[in-house]
Order: structure tokens, then sequence, then C-alpha cells
């Protein structure tokens, strides 16, 4: 298949190439060559950067596929780390890789004493994000970058990015580090490293390790993202898996990325000190008031639901159900929840609550704190990042990424000796 491009009187097949699940793309590589053209997409979407077999994605009918898995029964039978093999890998582990896969990631969960000394250096209330990406970074100077420590430093990045996170959150609130313990799963691991004290244990609720299990899983990939592609630009310079992980990590504290859910509370916040009024500040959305906006509805890529926000859905109401959460901003996401389901200015629109929506009020249920919320975002997205590296790094094909522009500055002029190079 071609497709046809007339350009000043000369006609240019440019070929068609299609994915497993029938997506189409006008195949430019040779564009500028053949014509001194480039195309011009502000934010990249209608562009395709890469092929990968990774997740897929079809906004229009709220799909949500890993490696051909429906988001849905992935999220159903598996445990976090299983969908981080399988990510990663490109196939299920038989049961005895998992055991070992798992084994690893509880062996290697410590992190160099020496890493202690930088969480010293940083002032009170530093940003757990800031954190994280400054520590991640670090493990380049700690483990080498040799083809055979790859798998290896796979499960670093998986076991430890709990303890920086988990060491990130005391630091920020001056508690002792608590150490990971080797009996607990993933998630129980991660919540007793934050909520525990030396002098107090923390036992982890099911409902919650179960709640945090369903999170991780759910953040795990989403193709072609902001933090996503950023990884896949830095890692196509040839940069180490740790250092393209912290590239990502900055791209997802960004509150149009990663920072959504915490966008979310923080309105919820504003209702509620404004008097918890929020039909005023639906009818503000619906005005089109300077500087309202409702955080956690519709989404970019999904045009009728997002398949994840239904699942953290139910998980939500399971946890407020058994746990018996009074907690008043819990209360205005239910009831601004149920007006975006069925009132008409917001279902025209298509703005129901989405993944960021759930996953902020999930985690404020379970205490966690909202300047951790974007943390837990990339400790869910670890695994994808870490798919799209390896992805890349095996396909010969690739090159390193060097987007165009279309240049609206001034035009060549003299730059006149003022006298100011003696200065």
């Amino acid at each position: 298949m071609t497709a046809k491009l007339v350009y000043e009187g000369k006609e240019y097949d440019l070929p068609v190439i299609e994915g497993s699940e029938q997506e189409r793309a006008i195949d430019i590589r040779n564009l500028r060559r053949d014509t001194g053209l480039i195309t011009y997409d502000p934010g990249y979407g209608n562009s395709g950067s890469c092929e990968s077999s990774i997740t897929f994605i079809d906004g229009e009918k709220g799909i949500l596929r890993y490696r051909g898995y429906p988001i849905e029964e992935v999220a159903e039978h598996a445990r976090f780390t299983e969908v981080c093999y399988m990510l990663i890998y490109g196939e299920r582990p038989e049961l005895a890789e998992l055991q070992r896969f798992r084994q690893l990631m509880t062996m290697h969960t410590l992190i160099h004493e020496d890493m202690k000394k930088f969480y010293e250096g940083y002032p009170p209330g530093a940003h757990p994000m800031a954190i994280m990406a400054a520590m991640v970074a670090s493990l380049s100077s700690f483990y080498p970058d040799h083809d055979d420590e790859l798998d290896l430093n796979i499960v670093r990045i998986l076991a430890k990015s709990k303890t920086l996170a988990a060491f990130a959150y005391k630091k920020s609130v001056g508690q002792p580090f608590i150490y990971p313990r080797n009996d607990l799963s993933w998630p129980a691991n991660f919540m007793r490293m934050m909520f525990a004290v030396p002098a107090d244990e923390y036992d982890v609720p099911k409902v919650y390790e179960d709640a945090m299990n369903l999170l991780l899983i759910l953040h795990a990939d989403h193709e072609q993202n902001c933090s996503t592609s950023t990884m896949r630009m830095v890692g196509s310079s040839g940069a180490n898996l740790f250092a393209s992980i912290s590239a990502a990590i900055c791209a997802l504290w960004g509150p149009l990325h990663g920072g959504a859910n915490q966008a979310v509370i923080e309105m919820l916040q504003q209702i509620s000190d404004q008097g918890g009024d929020y039909r005023d500040f639906l009818d503000k959305v619906k005005r089109g008031d300077a500087g309202v906006r409702l955080m956690g509805f519709g989404h970019r890529v999904y045009k009728n639901f997002d398949p994840r926000a239904k699942l953290l859905k139910t998980a939500a109401d399971r946890i407020f159900d058994q746990l018996g959460i009074n907690d008043p901003l819990l209360e205005l996401a239910k009831k601004i929840e149920e007006a975006a389901l069925s009132e008409e200015y917001f279902v025209q629109r298509k703005l129901y609550p989405n993944v960021d929506f759930y996953s902020g009020i999930i985690y404020r249920a379970m205490g966690i704190p909202t300047e951790m919320f974007t943390v837990m975002f990339a400790l869910g997205r670890l695994p994808g990042w870490i798919a799209h590296w390896m992805e890349q790094q095996r396909d010969k094909t690739s090159r390193i990424h060097r987007p165009r522009q279309v240049y609206t500055g001034s035009q060549k002029r003299v730059f006149e000796d003022r006298g100011t190079k003696k200065l």
C-alpha cells in the first residue's frame, strides 16, 4: 500500500505500513530527502516515533492490552511482579521463572549504605519526586553499565525503587528510615517502609495491599506517553538504563502528566476550602470561567471510557466499604463523580472520571500524602519504561532522536561591533 503526495506538480509515493491491530501509518522516513519537506505536528499527536510490541491502545473502543492481554484480565489474575516480567521480557514467565524473579526482587531491595548520605544533603521538605530523580540517576555510579549486568540492573531498579521512594518520603517528614523485609510482597513492603516507625510496627491491611497491586499494574505502561517518549528519546543517545529512567521521572513530574492525580486532590481541597459548594464549582466549569478546570475527567486518548478507571472505581468502593472511611474530600469526590456520570453537559463532552481521578482518591484513602502521588505513578510505570528502553536498544534500525523544526526567527542580519568584546 502507498499514499500519494503531490507537491509542486510532482507526485511522490509514500509507503503505508500496518501494525498487527490494523493500525496504519504513512512512512515518511525519506520525505525530506525526496521533497525537502518535513511534517509539522506539534505535540506529535499524529506522528509515530517507533514500532512497538509492548502495549496496544484503542481509545475509541476503550481498549488497553499489555503484550496482547486485556488489562481487565491482567488486573484480575496477576501480581505486579509478574506484569513486570511480562512487559520487559515479552511473555508471561513460567512458574519457576516467576519464583526466581520474585526472589531476586526480594534480595535486591536494600540500597547501598553510602546512598543514605545523599538523603542527608536534601533540605527538609524536599519534594519526593526531586529526590527520586536524583537517586535513580545516582544508581549509575554504584552499578556497572555492562551488557552482562543488564538483567541484574533491571532487577535492581525494580527492587530498589520502592526503597528509594519510601526513604524519600521519610526524609520529607523527618522520620527515620525503615528497612525492607524479605517476607512481604512488593506492595506490602513499600507501604510498611512508608508508614512504620521503629517503635511501632505497621501491619498493612489486605485491602490496601490489593489496591496498591492494582494501581501499580494499571500504571505499568501506556504506550508512547510523555514520560515513555522521554525514556526513548534519552535512551536513543545510548544513555544507560538508570539515566534514562531518571529523565522519564522528571517528565512524569509535570501536572499535565503524572501530577494529574495530585491536581485532583488539590481541586477537591480548593472546593472544600471555599465552603464545599461543588455545584457552584461545576457551574463555573460549564461557563468556562478562567482558571477553573475539572481535573481527573476526560482523557486525550480514550474517547468513550478509560478501562483503568472502571477497575479503580470498583477498588475505591471496596476500600470505602470495608474500612468505613469518612473523609470530607472523598465524599466530595463521589458527588462530583455522580454529576459527571449523569449530567448531559459532561456526558456529551465525554468528561468521565479517568484513572487520575480514582487513583488520587484511593491514595488519599490509604493515607498516602499528596506529594507522593506522582512517585506512586513512577513506581508503577517502571516496567513499561524499562520495556521500551529494552525494545529500543534491540532495534538495529533505531536512530538517535532528532526532531526537526519550522524556524520562525529573524533572517540573517549583521552583528555589528559595539566594542563589547573588550569589556
